[in-house]
């Protein structure tokens, strides 16, 4: 009898597989079926799916025009062509081949690893042991990339003496606008990085292609693109085969407690937030209104407010990208003991970000499958991005 049931099983597990290739080979076609027919139209546009804060166009003879949605236009001059804005009004020109980066926005450095495109990158406003990343960690390390100071305070005679043609910025630059007025008096371009105000995950993401275009590497770009969309369409597809209704989907909390006394979490709308829908979960603070007039993607809540959204939450996840994260339950009591009265501390379904999960922007549709396990009451062995947290 166990080896009829036995038998049956593998017979289910195959079938479901064929399902699940079936639907996502359907969404593959439907998710580019606008890019395609796009395509037709117009020829001389970097086709996205996701991505809204960025565009690119190319232009004859391979010049190509990027503008970025904080309201910035750039020209890539080929290698050997003559300089030319194209007639866009302010536009900075970018001169190929950029292969000496000053790069102040971290999170990007997963996708020029996922480029093969470390190389390309000089000088860099992040600590070597603030990186997870192995290889960054091993370039800076080792002087390949020169770690120039935070962001805010850089050393500019050594960005310089590099022969740095592009800084790249996180949006924390126009706290310090003088810094960029500086790197652009002396002749390197800026450009803002801003794919964390993209609201689809894939969105952010798909920031790898600008990259591509920028370092003539479109194909490399396109093809990791295609293969993490492809895995995040299996869990959306899981979830379409289950068919939970809205109220059966299980809450998710995702905050730490900062310093001052406050809990920080993401903003409704955020990438991360939105990452929690994408893995079957509901968002524990969708009904959260902004009354901050920034453009920040978190905000603080006193714990009023924390406790009344999120006692009764069915999963937390704390976020260890500021303060390190927790070890284990006794260290989340310890920041506040009313987190003994939270239905997910009783239940045991605690868990906490590793710093990967920020800094492995490429593998976004890895950290929707962990959220998807976790959420969905799956295999959770083999985490990647998070842990759980239990009592010592």
């Amino acid at each position: 009898m166990n080896k009829i049931s036995h038998k049956i099983n593998r017979i289910k597990k195959g079938f479901l597989s064929l399902i699940l290739a079936s639907f996502v080979l359907m969404l593959t076609s439907c998710a580019h079926a606008g890019k395609n027919f796009e395509a037709t139209e117009s020829e001389d546009e970097l086709k996205l799916s996701y991505a809204t804060e960025f565009s690119v166009k190319y232009h004859e003879g391979g010049y190509k025009h990027i503008h970025i949605e904080d309201g910035s236009d750039y020209v890539l001059i080929p290698e050997g062509k003559e300089d030319s804005d194209l007639g866009i009004k302010g536009a900075v020109l970018i001169h190929e081949p950029v292969d000496n980066i000053y790069l102040a926005a971290s999170s990007a450095m997963d996708l020029f690893l996922n480029l093969d495109s470390l190389d390309s990158i000089g000088t860099c406003s992040t600590k070597a042991e603030d990186y997870s990343i192995k290889e960054a960690k091993d370039r800076i390390e080792s002087g390949k990339i020169s770690y120039v100071g935070k962001y805010s305070s850089p050393d500019y005679e050594v960005i310089l003496s590099s022969g740095c043609n592009l800084a790249i910025e996180s949006t924390m630059i126009t706290h310090s606008p003088k810094i960029k007025e500086e790197l652009e008096r002396l002749g390197i371009p800026v450009l803002t990085e801003r794919s964390s105000y993209e609201k689809n995950p894939l969105g952010r993401l798909e920031w790898i292609k600008l990259y591509g275009v920028i370092l003539g590497k479109e194909s490399k770009a396109e093809e990791f693109f295609d293969a993490q969309e492809k895995k995040a369409l299996e869990v959306k597809y899981r979830l379409a085969l289950e068919n939970k209704a809205p109220e059966e989907r299980k809450s998710v909390a995702y905050f730490y407690v900062s310093s001052n006394g406050y809990v920080n979490v993401r903003k409704p709308g955020d990438y991360v937030s939105a990452m929690i829908e994408m893995a079957g979960g509901r968002y524990a603070y969708d009904g959260i209104a902004d009354e901050s007039d920034n453009a920040l993607s978190t905000m603080n809540i006193n714990w009023e407010q924390f406790y009344k959204d999120t006692v009764d939450a069915d999963i937390l996840i704390y976020n260890a990208t500021i303060d390190g994260g927790i070890k284990n339950m006794d260290e989340l009591i310890a920041k506040n003991k009313l987190f003994a009265d939270f239905k997910a501390v009783k239940e045991g379904n605690v868990y906490c970000s590793n710093a990967d999960m920020f800094q492995k922007t490429g593998l976004v549709a890895d950290i929707i499958t962990d959220m998807y396990n976790v959420i969905n009451d799956k295999d959770t062995e083999d985490l990647k991005f998070m842990y759980k947290v239990s009592y010592e």
